[in-house]
């Protein structure tokens, strides 16, 4: 929302403020706008109020928009695990809890910031995701394939289209899944209930996620993931939605749960068509510390013996 916006409450808009504007701001989350309330970019017949206002009938509610946060993106000199590298393509393993691209929230210490330090990037993203092809989140480790230039990118991501790319994760998962396989083809898109989440919605985006089981432990089972297709969240909405949520997972798991950095899920296989060469490769990354710690640990804790 850029410009300033006001709305006169009839009886049909009566209730919490936070809930009435969500109607008329569909693209702004509840929790973005709860901040607009507290921040005083929200006032009511001139007054700033609460998020726990009630809109009576002949409120007159005012919207400001904040100022556009400005971004800039600057190369820093953080240390890269690269798997590969040509003048093509760099092979990533990125840490958990190290954001892809800066947005508003993260504008720098981004893995995008640590790539323009060490190499030129493709520049179709635009400017702030110079090289991204795809993305994992923010506390997913793992395998990234990087672009250098245009014709890299447009290669990969084409492949990406075409779903002739291998992307495989690791995932803990709560519970014990008694087939030894599956697949999960649940269509995925903006949860209609809190808009920071994903959902299996009839109307959303194509998905379709295999799994295998590695092992299993008493509360818990390790599985493979393979993704046909790559929407946000996938894999932990996936899981979620046949019962087995993410260990770790703070959006989408259990309140009870494991300890640690975030969801326990590392991209651990990634394979592509070399974008000049045409040359099929695969890479591998281990397990990070703090997950094969945890393994232990559930390996002394949560043995099954089957």
């Amino acid at each position: 929302m850029n410009s300033e916006r006001q709305i006169k409450i009839d009886a049909d808009l009566t209730g919490r403020i936070d809930k009435v504007l969500g109607h008329f701001l569909s693209d702004v989350s509840r929790s973005q706008l709860q901040k607009w309330i507290e921040d005083g970019h929200v006032t009511v017949n001139g007054q700033s109020v609460k998020t726990k206002y009630k809109l009576q009938v002949g409120d007159m509610v005012r919207i400001i928009p904040e100022e556009p946060q400005t971004i800039d993106l600057e190369p820093e000199n953080i240390p890269l695990d690269i798997v590969y590298e040509d003048d093509d393509v760099i092979v990533v393993n990125k840490p958990a809890g190290m954001v892809v691209h800066p947005a508003p929230g993260h504008p720098s210490h981004t893995l995008v910031n640590a790539l323009l330090y060490h190499s030129p990037l493709s520049t179709i993203n635009g400017e702030f995701r110079p090289g991204i092809v795809h993305r994992i989140d923010k506390d997913t480790s793992g395998l990234l394939m990087v672009a250098k230039n245009d014709l890299a990118h447009r290669s990969l991501a084409a492949q990406l289209k075409s779903k002739t790319n291998q992307r495989e994760y690791v995932a803990l998962v709560h519970g014990v899944i008694k087939e030894e396989q599956g697949t999960i083809d649940a269509p995925l898109g903006r949860s209609k209930k809190d808009r920071k989440k994903q959902a299996v919605v009839l109307d959303g985006r194509h998905a379709v996620t295999h799994f295998k089981v590695l092992k299993r432990y008493q509360h818990y089972t390790l599985v493979k993931c393979r993704l046909e297709t790559g929407r946000t969240h996938q894999i932990r909405v996936h899981m979620a939605y046949i019962g087995h949520p993410l260990a770790g997972d703070p959006l989408y798991g259990p309140r009870k749960t494991l300890a640690g950095p975030g969801q326990y899920l590392h991209a651990g296989l990634l394979g592509f068509r070399h974008p000049r060469s045409g040359q099929e490769m695969t890479f591998t990354a281990p397990l990070p510390d703090y997950f094969t710690k945890m393994l232990e640990h559930l390996d002394k804790t949560d043995r099954r013996d089957e």
